[in-house]
C-alpha cells in the first residue's frame, strides 16, 4: 500500500466501527501503519467485545497493510498514556492521532441523569483530552531531543457542537469542548510542530443510523451515498498527512462529497461607554447590538 501517509503511524480511537472503521481502514490504504483502538462496548456501554477492533485490524493486515489493536478506554487517564506508548513501542514512533470515539446518551434536558451527562463528557471530551495530553507529551519530548515532528491530531466534533442540537444537552457541550480544546491546544503544540483540526461529520453510524434513516442509499442503488461513513475519510487522511502541515485550530464540516470550512466566535458589534454601565440604560445598547449582528444559526432540532 502507498499513499499521502506513507510510513506515518496513526491511531485511531473507537476504529471497531462506523466512522473509525472508516477512518483506519483508509489511513492503512494511503500507507500508514495503523493502531485500532477500540473497547468494544455496545451503544449503553454494556458489553466490551474484542471482535470488532480485531476484524478491521484483520481487514488491513490482510489487504498487505500493517495495524495492531489496543483496547484502551481512552477516557482512563492512564490507559490513554498505555495507547500512546503502545504505538511508540510497536512502530517505533507516532506521527498522527484520530480521536473518534464516542458514545451517545440522548434525552431532553429536563429528563437528563447525572449518569447520562457524566457518560457523555467523560468518553468524547475527556476521551479527546487524555490521549491528546500523552501523545503532546511524547511530541514535546521528540522536539526537545532535536528529532524533528511532523505530528497530526484529528478530533471528532459536530455539528451538535457549532450549533446545538435538541435532545443532546450533554453530546452538545461535550462536543463543543472539543471544539474549543481544539484551537487552544492548536495555539500551545505548534511550537513542537504539531498541528491539531476537528471535523464537523454527518454521517450514517451505530449513533446516527436512525437520525439519517430516511436518507439511506436504496437496497441495490448504484446512486452515490451520501451517508457512508467513508466518504468522511478522505479529509481526515489528507489531515493527518504532510501536506497538511500549514493548517491548525480549524473545524472543518464534511458529508458526501461536500467539505466546508466552519468559523467560530468572533468579536461583533460593540457599544463602549467611558464609565461603568446602569443596568437600566443597557437595554437601548442591546438591542442595537443585536440589530447589528447576523442572526444565530438554528439549533438542530429546533421548530
Amino acid at each position: 500500500m502507498s499513499g499521502i501517509c506513507e510510513d506515518r503511524v496513526v491511531i485511531v480511537t473507537g476504529a471497531g466501527r462506523g466512522l473509525g472503521r472508516a477512518h483506519a481502514r483508509a489511513f492503512a490504504a494511503h500507507g500508514a501503519k495503523v493502531v485500532v483502538n477500540d473497547v468494544g462496548v455496545e451503544l449503553d456501554g454494556s458489553g466490551g467485545a474484542t471482535t470488532p477492533g480485531d476484524e478491521v485490524a484483520r481487514e488491513i493486515v490482510d489487504a498487505g497493510g500493517s495495524a495492531v489493536v489496543h483496547r484502551a478506554d481512552v477516557a482512563d487517564w492512564n490507559q490513554a498514556r498505555e495507547l500512546v506508548d503502545f504505538a511508540v513501542e510497536t512502530y517505533g514512533r507516532l506521527d498522527v492521532l484520530v480521536n473518534n470515539a464516542g458514545v451517545v446518551r440522548d434525552r431532553m434536558f429536563v429528563n437528563l441523569s447525572e449518569q447520562e451527562w457524566d457518560d457523555v463528557v467523560r468518553v468524547h471530551l475527556k476521551g479527546h483530552a487524555a490521549t491528546m495530553r500523552h501523545a503532546a507529551a511524547y511530541w514535546r519530548g521528540c522536539s526537545r531531543a532535536g528529532e524533528p515532528v511532523d505530528a497530526r491530531v484529528v478530533n471528532t466534533a459536530s455539528g451538535a457542537g457549532l450549533l446545538g442540537s435538541i435532545g443532546q444537552s450533554n453530546y452538545a457541550a461535550a462536543k463543543a469542548g472539543i471544539a474549543a480544546l481544539t484551537i487552544n491546544t492548536a495555539a500551545e503544540l505548534g511550537r513542537y510542530g504539531v498541528t491539531v483540526n476537528a471535523i464537523a461529520p454527518s454521517a450514517r453510524t451505530r449513533m446516527t443510523e436512525e437520525v439519517f434513516r430516511d436518507r439511506m442509499a436504496a437496497p441495490g442503488a448504484q446512486t452515490f451515498d451520501a451517508m457512508a461513513p467513508e466518504n468522511v475519510s478522505p479529509l481526515v487522511v489528507w489531515l493527518g498527512s504532510a501536506e497538511s502541515r500549514e493548517v491548525t485550530g480549524r473545524m472543518f464540516e464534511v458529508e458526501g462529497g461536500a467539505v466546508a470550512l466552519a468559523t467560530g466566535w468572533r468579536h461583533g458589534p460593540e457599544r463602549t461607554a467611558e464609565r461603568r454601565w446602569e443596568a437600566a440604560e443597557l437595554g437601548a445598547a442591546i438591542k442595537d447590538l443585536v440589530a447589528e449582528a447576523p442572526a444565530p444559526e438554528p439549533v438542530y432540532g429546533a421548530v
